[in-house]
């Protein structure tokens, strides 16, 4: 059968489901890893990237059951759902991929001063103490605090590989947000193919 058949739509739309599937348990599991080294101990961080985990596992579970099936009102919300979820991430990639060193600067300070145990994380692990300045009464986990050499600021060492991150984070994202409107697109035609197992007289 040509690709563009019935049997390869499906097959592909459940391929492109279970590589989400995936994804998702990656996402959750790189949170309990976190949790578990001592890494991350901000309960703010991880639920966020638990959440962004259970979101995506949802929506691929919807679109594997939809696919199987060939469930018109499941291929419909997960069309919908996958084209907002397209329409965001590739916003947000691009942004990332833009931001100039003096907007990201802005915005690790914005995120420092907002997140006391992200602060605290990454004080411990850089081993640097305060965002530009390290003021003698704000706590810092450092090891270097106990030493007699001063500590140094965790804003040049964060900003060594602010921009390397972005530029990671918004090339995955820019990467799966075209296999996001793939999806939406498969879907599309898929939604509108006839089963040919199916009965000749029933609708779709």
């Amino acid at each position: 059968m040509v690709c563009g058949g019935f049997a390869c739509s499906k097959n592909c739309l459940c391929a492109l489901n279970l590589l989400y599937t995936l994804v998702s348990l990656l996402l959750i599991g790189i949170a309990a890893w976190g949790i578990g080294f001592g890494l991350i101990s901000s309960l703010r961080v991880v639920g966020v990237v638990i959440a962004v985990g259970i979101f995506l596992f949802l929506i691929a579970l919807v679109g594997l059951i939809g696919a199987v099936k060939h469930h018109q009102v499941l291929l419909f919300f997960y069309m919908i759902i996958l084209l907002l979820v397209f329409v965001v991430q590739f916003s947000v990639s691009c942004a990332c991929l833009a931001l100039n060193q003096e907007q990201q600067g802005q915005l690790l300070e914005v995120g420092w001063n907002n997140t006391a145990s992200a602060r605290n994380d990454i004080q411990r692990n850089l081993n640097c103490c305060g965002f530009r300045t390290y003021n003698p009464n704000d706590t810092c986990l450092a090891s270097c605090i106990k030493s007699s050499h001063p500590c140094s600021p965790c804003a040049p060492i964060i900003g060594k590989y602010a921009g390397e991150v972005l530029r990671f984070v918004g090339g995955i994202g820019l990467f799966f947000s075209f296999t996001e409107i793939l999806g939406v697109w498969l879907t599309y035609r898929y939604r509108n193919q006839k089963d040919p197992r199916a009965n000749p007289s029933a609708f779709l």
